[in-house]
């Protein structure tokens, strides 16, 4: 039978991110299941598949006799237009069914800049925005994902959210929607009091929050028995045996990470502090080389990949990475499999371990010094020299590399004019270093690409109190860079100040901008990931509109004493030990990471990882 999604196909760019029946891709009969859950991810198809978390979740899932997960992205703006043409409503890849009757809708939060597309998607779904305008008739609305920490702008939509690692926090919510489903499904209040004694696991219905004459939040308060004071985030204690799918959908289309990702760790001890996935995430917890080849041979073997990743935070760091590196070449080589390292740092890089792992294809190498100074890299607690820098770069040249990427940040906490020209300088340096090498031993071309991105202050960072550069002050500051690099050897690109600034909004933003959001996406805001949809202009007359100024959430410093919209979230790592980090920034001190010496960020309450080695 055609169906309605067959037919407008033709009429969309690339039918492809719409179709399902990939290989692998999951098929149960729905009937036969207690539990319906749509897998929402508030962008495209290509970055939607190129996301490990949809992997674990979606097999973890459908691994369950008694539910099917299900496929749910955002539609592209044609298809939109198409779904709209024909009355179509949002639907699951999977079966093609409409969302609508779906008994749970999981939205992964993954960046602030999805926020619209989750609004449109449940607008296309006709599915109330508002948590309390949804009665037990429509499916409950969850999320996880990093943005959950801070999760206050769009805390009004959710029914409830997951802080932390989700692959048994998911398991336990859904048994509880079975139990509640066999039970009548008299009242969705009873649910989200089942679960809001799940570790891990937040209902912002049942917290009011009071406001401050200066708009600083005054309280956030438990409105409910049930709800408690604060919300640990959950995390996987053994991470060896934690469930890790053994197959992966193949997409037919091209996407992101067209690969076969292997988690080799996750957490990080390095702390750096403007990271948030640093700190959110920690501790470090490690798997055992052994389980890491055999999944690898498993999930090449199902899938035809020719290419593999060790995906974590600082892959170097991973203490079994000889091991396994040396096991998988034993795999990969012959059957001319790429391997590649993602996130090297270039303190403790090897050129042993890059002519290792390239023996199939040699790639470009990305290596992120974040400053242009020792002394802006000492406040951010890079814990990289330049003589690290300059070490790696002639190891990689003399090996016959020859593009580079220096990746940097600029509009961090301190950073003057002569931190901005510190980039230029050190890209200089490197270049130097690829002349300085006889030419009979180095490579005939050179690229080197300086890459930059604005600071967003992030929660649970060390800079969670700091003030966020102006986009007057990022433009000055490119401009300057701009001008400062001279070679035509060197290329400069740079990220968009507007996104940034949005981002900033959002970050630390608290319940007010629910509205915001919403009423954005109604005037035509989505997709602001993408530059081609991003219209900065509309989200501002909006804020306008609203009586909002979003400078109040980028444009001040926070005091240590005032009340954060994300007080009541507890991830591990103490606000003291935050603070003290602050301190140590303005000062220029770095603090060891956690292999070195224990700087008390209070994880080790956790009981295991890097805290117990």
């Amino acid at each position: 039978m055609i169906t309605t999604r067959d037919k407008i196909l033709s009429a969309v760019e690339k039918p492809t991110r719409y179709t399902g029946g990939e290989l692998n891709a999951v098929m149960k009969n729905p009937a036969e299941v207690d539990v319906r859950f749509g897998f929402c991810f508030a962008d495209t198809y290509e970055i939607a598949m190129s996301h490990l978390g949809l992997k674990i979740l979606y097999h973890d899932l459908n691994d369950r006799s008694d539910t099917y997960c299900e496929r749910v992205f955002a539609p592209w703006t044609d298809m939109e237009a198409e779904m709209k043409k024909h009355g179509m409503r949002l639907f699951a890849l999977e079966t093609g069914d409409e969302v609508t009757h779906f008994d749970m809708l999981g939205f992964t939060l993954q960046y602030e800049l999805s926020y619209s597309n989750i609004v449109n998607m449940l607008n296309l779904a006709e599915i109330p925005v508002r948590a309390r305008e949804r009665d037990e008739s429509y499916p409950i609305v969850c999320g996880g994902g990093p943005c959950a920490y801070n999760a206050e702008p769009v805390a009004d939509i959710f029914d409830f959210l997951m802080l932390g690692e989700g692959e048994d926090m998911i398991n336990e919510v859904v048994d509880e929607y079975v139990k509640w489903k066999k039970s009548g499904k008299q009242s969705k209040r009873d649910y989200l009091e089942a679960i809001a004694k799940i570790e891990g696991v937040y209902v912002p219905s049942f917290y009011d929050v009071e406001y401050n004459e200066d708009n600083t939040v005054k309280s956030i308060t438990p409105n409910n028995p049930n709800a408690k004071p604060r919300i640990r985030k959950r995390i996987m204690t053994d991470f060896n045996t934690a469930y890790t799918p053994e197959t992966i959908v193949v997409p037919f289309g091209e996407v992101v990470h067209d690969r076969v990702m292997l988690e080799v760790m996750r957490g990080c001890l390095r702390g750096c502090r403007f990271c948030q996935a640093g700190y959110i995430y920690r501790p470090l917890r490690e798997r055992k080389p052994e389980r890491l080849l055999s999944t690898a041979e498993k999930l090449l073997s199902c899938s035809g990949y020719d290419e593999i990743s060790l995906s974590s935070l600082s892959t170097s760091d991973f203490s079994g990475l000889r091991e396994l590196t040396d096991g998988l070449l034993g795999i990969t080589e012959e059957k001319k499999i790429g391997l590649s390292l993602p996130s090297l740092r270039i303190d403790n890089f090897s050129l042993e371990l890059m002519e290792k792992v390239q023996k199939v294809r040699k790639t470009g190498i990305t290596f992120a010094p974040e400053a242009g100074t020792q002394r802006l890299r000492d406040v951010i607690n890079k814990n990289i020299s330049e003589e690290d820098i300059v070490k790696s770069t002639a190891l990689l040249f003399r090996g016959g590399w020859t593009n580079v990427k220096l990746y940097f940040m600029i509009g961090l906490p301190t950073e003057t004019m002569e931190d901005v020209h510190g980039i230029a300088d050190l890209a200089q340096k490197v270049l130097d270093v690829y002349f300085d090498i006889p030419k009979e031993e180095r490579a005939k071309q050179i690229n080197i690409t300086v890459s930059t991105s604005s600071f967003v202050p992030k929660p649970f960072t060390a800079f969670q109190w700091a003030e966020q550069d102006t986009r007057e002050m990022l433009i000055a500051k490119q401009n300057e860079l701009k001008g400062a690099i001279k070679s035509k050897r060197i290329r400069y690109n740079w990220h968009d100040n507007k996104t940034s600034y949005l981002e900033g909004v959002f970050a630390r933003g608290d319940r007010r901008l629910c509205e915001v959001i919403i009423k954005a996406v109604e005037n035509g805001c989505k997709f602001d990931g993408w530059g081609e949809n991003f219209d900065f202009d509309t989200w501002m007359k909006t804020f306008d509109e609203l009586g909002i100024d979003p400078d109040f959430y980028t444009a001040r410093e926070r005091s240590y004493d005032e009340v954060l919209p994300w007080e009541h979230i507890d991830i591990g790592v103490t606000k003291e030990f935050l603070m003290r980090e602050n301190e140590k920034a303005k000062q220029a001190v770095t603090t060891p990471n956690c292999r070195q010496q224990c700087a008390g960020c209070g994880i080790r309450s956790f009981g295991t990882g890097v805290c117990y080695e």
